[in-house]
């Protein structure tokens, strides 16, 4: 009777071999992580669904901006229509200042610049879109411009609209008048999850298994806690004295 190694006896029996457990364990535990994405991806819904509370004291935090119809074109017979038309290509801005202006840096000096505020402009792929609630009366109100993107680093087209002294912009209080019901149940199963995927480290696979790929952007702590070195970015002179210290 001839001498057979473990691994040829496992390819001759039921048994499994060291390649083939590795490979089941893996596909185990990836199994897993996609579970606890769906579970995480639940919770989060669960927590978006839950109702709005009124306040019993409402109040103002800020300031908001939009526009509304002028006086003349709100008497004007086409009223109706471009208050529809304001509906959809509306915008807001806040701000806690009632002034809207940002800090901006110019000549070596910071200054404060009114903030840039226009009616919402559409991109080539929404103009396309069968999504898009314009109708072709509204369309042909709108104009074609290219425009410099610096991210993209290339011209790309927008549809802008051709009218915009019919709006003004009109400030008002930003009130806060509801807010969001919260479930500590619910958040203690959310938190959960979390703390186990930021301890073991587990982001980043999860990504890499449910979209393919997964960005090491700054939003995600990729850094194992437990791995991370406790002098890391300390002097020597603050470990010496934390030294010092301990033996005294």
């Amino acid at each position: 009777m001839k001498n057979y190694t473990a691994e040829e006896y496992a390819l001759c029996s039921r048994f499994k071999n060291k390649r083939t457990k590795k490979r089941l364990v893996k596909e185990d535990f990836e199994k897993q992580l996609i579970q606890i994405r769906k579970l995480e991806i639940g919770l989060w819904k669960k927590r978006n669904d839950l109702p709005l509370i009124p306040l019993t004291n409402p109040y103002q935090k800020g300031w908001q901006r939009s526009f509304k119809l002028r006086e003349d074109v709100a008497r004007s017979n086409d009223a109706l229509f471009y208050s529809t038309l304001l509906e959809k290509i509306n915008t807001w801005q806040f701000c806690l200042d009632k002034s809207f202006k940002r800090k901006k840096k110019r000549k070596r000096r910071h200054v404060y610049v009114e903030k840039i505020q226009t009616v919402k402009e559409f991109s080539e792929w929404d103009w396309k879109s069968p999504k898009l609630a314009l109708t072709e009366k509204e369309k042909a109100h709108f104009f074609k411009r290219e425009r410099w993107c610096n991210t993209c680093k290339r011209f790309k087209i927008h549809y802008v609209f051709n009218e915009p002294w019919r709006y003004v912009l009109r400030v008002s209080p930003n009130m806060i008048t509801h807010t969001k019901m919260v479930d500590s149940v619910l958040e203690s199963e959310i938190q959960v999850v979390e703390n186990y995927i930021v301890n073991y480290n587990l982001r980043y696979k999860i990504n890499k298994l449910v979209n393919g790929f997964s960005y090491r952007n700054r939003y995600y702590q990729n850094e194992n806690p437990r791995e991370i070195n406790p002098i890391k970015n300390k002097s020597l002179h603050v470990l010496y004295q934390q030294y010092v210290d301990e033996m005294i």
